[in-house]
């Protein structure tokens, strides 16, 4: 069965040529490129933070003073539409210590957490909207983070500082090594990461120092190349 097996597979060769050729060798390269693009807006998610005695206690004082801070953002100059709930939980609050007989935790109030995404789209002003929030009654800022509405020509332009570093690259390798290129094979490129903070320039105002800075946008871009045998 193996001897007539290794003949038919002698046979399809000779029969067919371009499968007895050899292929040709390749070099793997990647390459990738970053872009700073300044940020054109920012997102700050704060809220409130309200214990009582019972659940309804801590869900009536958490509203008056969001209802506050929603006042105070929309007086910031901050559109309805830029404002979303992120986070809205009532949760009981147990004591340190358990029950010496059950060993059970006691319950001893209710905490309600409302938190809010707000989009400011002057950058200059994050800072000022912050100590608006807080003023009114925030007591738990979370996050504040910057980004660009349209990256796709930074994208493009790193995508092409890329390629033409891979290139660059590949005939480097070449001409050390002594080989000629016959072509690219496959070309990919990885998954775009979200645009990155760089680092920050501090903005020095009356209000919160709140900076910046510059976002990065990578592009990273593999490609395969034939190396030529004649």
């Amino acid at each position: 069965m193996i001897r007539a097996l290794l003949a038919s597979t002698a046979l399809l060769l000779a029969a067919s040529p371009a499968l007895a050729e050899e292929v040709n060798p390749t070099l793997s390269l990647s390459a990738s490129s970053d872009v700073q693009v300044a940020p054109d807006y920012a997102t700050v998610q704060s809220g409130v933070v309200t214990r009582a005695a019972t659940a309804q206690q801590a869900v009536q004082d958490n509203t008056r003073a969001m209802t506050a801070v929603f006042d105070a953002l929309r007086r910031a100059g901050i559109s309805g539409n830029d404002v979303q709930t992120s986070q809205l939980s009532v949760s009981p609050v147990y004591s340190d210590r358990r029950e010496p007989e059950t060993n059970d935790l006691t319950i001893i109030g209710y905490e309600t957490r409302n938190t809010v995404s707000a989009k400011v789209r002057d950058t200059t002003r994050v800072g000022n909207v912050i100590d608006a929030m807080v003023t009114a009654g925030a007591n738990n800022i979370q996050n504040v983070s910057f980004g660009a509405e349209d990256t796709s020509a930074a994208m493009d332009q790193a995508r092409r500082e890329a390629i033409a570093s891979l290139l660059a690259r590949a005939n480097l390798f070449a001409d050390a090594a002594g080989f000629e290129l016959c072509g690219i094979t496959r070309m990919s490129e990885d998954f775009a990461r979200p645009a990155q903070p760089m680092m920050m320039a501090r903005m020095e105002s009356a209000s919160t120092p709140v900076a910046a800075g510059q976002l990065s946008i990578t592009a990273s871009i593999n490609a395969d190349f034939c190396i030529s045998t004649d």
